[in-house]
């Protein structure tokens, strides 16, 4: 139920008069509506303007990363100012780093949001409302920024009102864009085989197998220490994947003896691949590896690390492996995410006979 607590005030009673069916409570002292979606809109729409709403109770609340990867903040309050150009408010980097988001999120929300502010650069941030915020997301749609840059944006700066300023969520009603509904791009096993073998050298060879193999993300990839490779079991351990959840995931015997014989020539110290120093090897060197080696193997769609993992979930299916251990493997929440791939797993068509056959 929402509750309704407030102070004596005749305007307020009469607004709350005025909602769809309210009751009151006894035993709480207060008057309460079911809650639902449309509900809070109708309690936003009335007091809009009269009231402050504190939505809070009704938000949800996402936990603080647990994961100790370590936050760079400090990157964006040691760069050198440039004049004129409005930066990110300390208290906004400040929540960022005490809720531990990830370096992805931070470098995002920072990003979106100082390009919003410098869009209002001459107006207070508190002053700026709904129909400004409209004004500038027409201002994306109009470049043809995609659904999911538009929601970013939306996130950025629903982050500076709403947690920075604890202000109620005084922007729910804002729009947001539909979810696009793509299909993932797969590549053949053909295809697969012929990239990893125009791979230039060992490492990059065990990138690429790593990717396919056992269906990693790139930045799964990027943060396997040497510990995680368990060979007895033929599994390999991801730490702090996204949303914060560890999982196992198989290792190929293939790799497994390739993996072995990288080791012995690059002997690489506390990650699997290190690039510089000993540092993490770059995400954007993964990337190059894999268009590269899929341009010298004449592959013709675009192939990304992430292609290599839909391809990976996509011919498991296709073997007959049971959509939740896929669902496993690939570390999805939910079933509805790993449900894709049979939109364009073979055998799903194989049984349809055509017919104009």
């Amino acid at each position: 139920m929402i509750g309704i607590k407030f102070q004596s005030d005749k305007v307020i009673e009469a607004l709350v008069k005025s909602l769809s069916n309210p009751k009151w409570s006894t035993y709480y002292n207060m008057v309460y509506l079911l809650n639902t979606k449309q509900n809070l809109a109708q309690i936003f729409n009335t007091f809009k303007g009269v009231a402050w709403i504190n939505y809070n109770k009704f938000l949800t609340n996402k936990p603080i990363n647990t994961y100790n990867e370590p936050i760079n903040v400090n990157w964006f309050r040691n760069r050198k100012p440039i004049s004129g150009y409005r930066v990110c408010p300390e208290a906004y980097l400040l929540k960022l780093e005490l809720k531990r988001y990830a370096n992805n999120t931070v470098r995002t929300y920072v990003t979106f949001f100082e390009m919003f502010i410098n869009h209002y650069k001459s107006k207070d941030l508190k002053a700026i409302n709904e129909s400004d915020i409209r004004a500038f997301l027409q201002v994306l749609i109009n470049r043809k920024m995609s659904n999911s840059y538009i929601n970013q944006v939306i996130n950025a700066i629903k982050f500076y009102y709403e947690v920075v300023l604890g202000m109620p969520n005084r922007f729910y009603e804002i729009e947001r864009p539909r979810k696009e509904s793509k299909l993932p791009k797969v590549i053949s096993k053909e295809d697969v085989f012929a990239l990893i073998g125009n791979t230039n050298n060992i490492k990059h060879k065990c990138i690429v197998e790593l990717l396919y193999g056992s269906g990693l993300r790139r930045s799964e990839l990027l943060n396997l220490k040497i510990e995680d490779v368990d060979s007895r079991r033929m599994l390999i351990r991801v730490e702090g994947a996204k949303g914060n959840k560890d999982r196992f995931t198989i290792l190929s015997k293939t790799a497994l003896e390739d993996l072995r014989a990288y080791y012995r020539e690059w002997k690489p110290k506390k990650y699997l691949f290190e690039g510089q120093n000993g540092k993490k090897y770059s995400g954007a060197s993964v990337l190059k590896i894999v268009k590269r080696a899929a341009k010298k193997a004449d592959i013709k769609p675009c192939v990304t690390p992430h292609v290599l993992r839909h391809s990976f979930a996509t011919h498991l299916l296709e073997s007959g492996v049971d959509l939740r251990q896929i669902q496993v493997l690939l570390g999805h929440g939910s079933s509805k995410t790993t449900e894709i791939y049979t939109h364009v797993a073979t055998n799903t068509f194989k049984t349809i006979k055509n017919p104009l056959d």
